[in-house]
């Protein structure tokens, strides 16, 4: 598999492209690589890159996009954090692949049992890390079930799973309503804007659609 060029970004819509990550996450599930040279990659990106997604992904080890969905070098423009969330930073990055570097599909990527949501369900506190987990408070808040408080933490994996999901909703809502480039090119169907989680069990996406 080459890598993309100028011509194969230009034909991509953000249907095509939602479809070439399922695509890939089938084979990841299924053990199955596209037959790839990275090395030819590496020399055929040298003087351009043409990507055809924007992954935003949490830092963990188990949850790298270019794994789980399967793609090689110059195919997506990756943004982890902890919680994948969004911020102003994250933000003109994501202007900056979809305005100017032409990736017509930007995926908010989740997955169960994450540490950085359990940090914030537990109202976890420790230096830099608080006011990072203050961004996946608002997701805590917005899940309503279980009421009980004893079942609102870290030791309820559903809650945690719950949240996450939350999370990655809000965060999809977050790009709408912080960027008025990206929305207005998701109006014009220029680019989609979707949700997704991993499930750190089973390989498997599941697309919010």
């Amino acid at each position: 598999m080459k890598a993309h060029t100028r011509e194969t970004q230009a034909t991509m819509t953000p249907q095509k492209a939602l479809q070439f990550l399922k695509e890939g996450n089938l084979r990841f599930q299924n053990n199955l690589k596209a037959n790839r040279n990275l090395l030819e990659q590496v020399n055929d990106t040298s003087e351009g890159q043409f990507p055809f997604a924007t992954i935003l992904s949490c830092i963990d080890s188990r949850v790298s996009a270019e794994l789980v969905f399967d793609q090689g070098l110059g195919d997506i423009f990756s943004v982890r954090i902890a919680g994948n969330f969004v911020n102003e930073d994250i933000l003109g990055s994501m202007e900056f692949a979809s305005k100017l570097a032409g990736t017509k599909l930007i995926v908010v990527l989740g997955h169960t049992s994450c540490g950085a949501v359990k940090g914030a369900c537990d109202d976890a506190k420790m230096g830099n890390l608080t006011g990072m987990l203050a961004k996946i408070k608002p997701a805590v808040e917005s899940v309503s079930e279980p009421k009980d408080e004893g079942q609102r933490n870290s030791k309820n994996l559903d809650f945690v799973d719950a949240v996450a999901e939350k999370n990655v909703t809000l965060t999809v809502d977050n790009i709408r309503n912080m960027s008025p480039i990206l929305k207005e090119m998701e109006d014009n169907n220029e680019i989609d804007i979707v949700g997704a989680m991993y499930d750190i069990n089973t390989g498997a996406v599941s697309f919010f659609e």
